[in-house]
């Protein structure tokens, strides 16, 4: 049975696992463990009970770093549940339990470690004017779903530029910085200028941001915008459009290494298995928290 025990010693073994070092793992424990107790407070000790809590057969994941090791390990190589299970030692059904279980602790260990992105549109600006640098960067990504059943669902999941069924977000970040913002989890086929429309974000005066052709037309009020120019149609780029695009693409390629940072966990690259309600939102901000606290533990170890 796979354990803390058996990999802490072990740490490219437990990074492969987790894609965390084993100090990053020890930090983020410390939130987990704050975490899962007050999840037993609220949900075992304070409920209405038959018996008292820590009666009967004891579980399986008993260690809490073990838990958090369990929850990891789904998160980063995203197995099916009854390997996961066959992993640590218990069946599919209690696999289960514990993915949606642990998920949600996780989330709550992030939120206290304060790596979250910010989930509302209309805290947006308010959320941004606490950092110094307004220099910003947006852009969309794409999460492979499982081809619905239904034929309404089938039209509007289908994604015409990934030739597959998909989900979508949009990722604000900070240039040199970290993951500030995460979007509703819209389907595939919704444009990304559709989805600024739609949440309406507000910046801060003066503030910068860069984006792609995805966005064109969209201009919020206040904001320098950078966009590469569009090829016109039967001609060409000046050189001089050539070498402005090429420059704002140096800038904008931060949010590609945001995106590829937040992948590096395969629940959200590989097609999602699991439509529990909002459970395909939830994955996806805490894939943005991980990355987010990787980064600020580094950044923290070269200061």
């Amino acid at each position: 049975m796979l354990n803390y025990a058996q990999v802490q010693n072990k740490p490219r073994v437990l990074q492969s696992l987790t894609g965390l070092s084993v100090d990053e793992f020890e930090q983020l424990f410390v939130s987990f463990e704050r975490a899962w107790q007050k999840y037993l407070e609220q949900h075992h000790i304070q409920a209405p009970r038959a018996r008292r809590y820590g009666g009967g057969r004891k579980p399986q994941l008993q260690d809490n770093r073990d838990k958090l090791l369990f929850i990891l390990v789904y998160f980063r190589l995203y197995p099916t549940q009854e390997v996961q299970g066959f992993l640590f030692g218990i069946g599919q059904p209690q696999a289960h339990e514990w993915v949606h279980k642990l998920t949600l602790i996780l989330n709550t260990a992030l939120g206290y470690e304060k790596q979250l992105p910010e989930r509302s549109p209309w805290r947006l600006e308010r959320v941004l004017k606490e950092y110094p640098m307004l220099e910003l960067i947006i852009d969309g990504t794409e999460r492979r779903i499982n081809r619905p059943k239904n034929k309404e669902e089938r039209k509007q999941y289908y994604s015409g530029k990934k030739k597959t069924f998909t989900v979508k977000n949009l990722v604000i970040s900070q240039r040199r910085g970290k993951v500030l913002y995460l979007s509703d989890t819209y389907e595939g086929k919704k444009h990304d200028k559709a989805i600024c429309d739609e949440e309406d974000y507000r910046f801060p005066q003066d503030s910068e941001l860069w984006k792609d052709t995805g966005f064109q037309g969209y201009e919020p009020e206040g904001v320098k915008t950078h966009q590469p120019k569009k090829k016109p149609r039967n001609g060409e780029l000046s050189e001089a459009d050539k070498q402005r695009n090429q420059e704002i693409s140096q800038e904008r390629v931060e949010i590609e290494h945001h995106i590829g940072g937040i992948k590096r966990c395969n629940i959200v690259v590989h097609p999602l298995r699991d439509r529990t309600d909002h459970f395909t939102d939830t994955v996806m901000e805490i894939a943005c928290g991980l990355h987010n606290f990787r980064l600020s533990q580094r950044q923290q170890a070269v200061a």
